[in-house]
Order: structure tokens, then C-alpha cells, then sequence
């Protein structure tokens, strides 16, 4: 018998969801990351989306791991919380970064700061 066959159906089935949405999640954020016009933009795909489909595999990868070796898998625990702590606080160090450094070159498309009056600023178009 091969390992495939020894498999029951009741964990292959959300396993198998879980790995293709993960898939479709992070091709999406990975097509966001291609198509999006700037990079204020262009940082929620990966950090969100991303986020969200390495998450449902690594979920997938803890419950087919677990009832196969008839043990609790925590590795991917440990992976799935270092991941969803360093997600938002790179996203937000590299975005800080892009607009302090995007404020002193004196980019117009730039968003102004909390409580100042901007101009015409629309971050959804593109730059050329």
C-alpha cells in the first residue's frame, strides 16, 4: 500500500481545501504585488494576504503531520507565530521608511501627515 492510500478521507479533504486556498492567497497577493501602482500599495499584499495563505498551510501541514504520525506536530505552531508577529511590524517599519524617506525628497504623490492639509493626492494612480 502506498502512503496515499492510508490517508482517510476525512483528513484529506481539509487538508486539501486548506492547501489550495493558501495557494490561491498567496497568488493573489503575489498578482497585487505585480499590478498595484505604488508601493504604499504594493506592502498590503504581501503582508496581509500572504500572510493568510502561509497560514492555512501551515495549518494543513500541523493537522496532516499530526494524524499521520499519531502525534502533536507543534513545529509549524512555532513557524505560524514568528510569522504572524514579524508580518505587521516589518510592513509597518518598511512603509514608515518609504514615507519619511518619500516626505524629504519632496514627492507630490506623497500622503501629507496626521493633521496636515494635502494636496490633490490620489495613491491609486500610477507613477510614470
Amino acid at each position: 500500500m502506498s502512503p496515499m492510500e492510508q490517508v482517510p478521507l476525512w483528513l484529506a479533504i481539509p487538508v486539501s481545501a486548506l492547501l489550495i486556498l493558501g495557494s490561491f492567497l498567496c497568488v493573489t497577493g503575489a498578482l497585487g504585488l505585480l499590478r498595484l501602482s505604488n508601493f504604499f500599495q504594493r506592502v498590503h499584499g504581501p503582508s496581509l494576504i500572504n500572510t493568510l495563505g502561509a497560514g492555512c498551510m501551515l495549518i494543513a501541514s500541523m493537522l496532516f503531520f499530526s494524524v499521520m504520525q499519531s502525534r502533536l506536530v507543534i513545529h509549524e505552531l512555532l513557524i505560524t507565530l514568528a510569522v504572524l508577529l514579524t508580518a505587521p511590524v516589518t510592513t509597518m517599519m518598511l512603509t514608515r521608511a518609504a514615507l519619511a524617506r518619500d516626505r524629504r525628497s519632496g514627492r507630490p504623490d506623497v500622503p501629507p501627515r496626521a493633521g496636515e492639509k494635502g494636496g490633490d493626492v490620489h495613491t491609486g494612480d500610477r507613477i510614470e
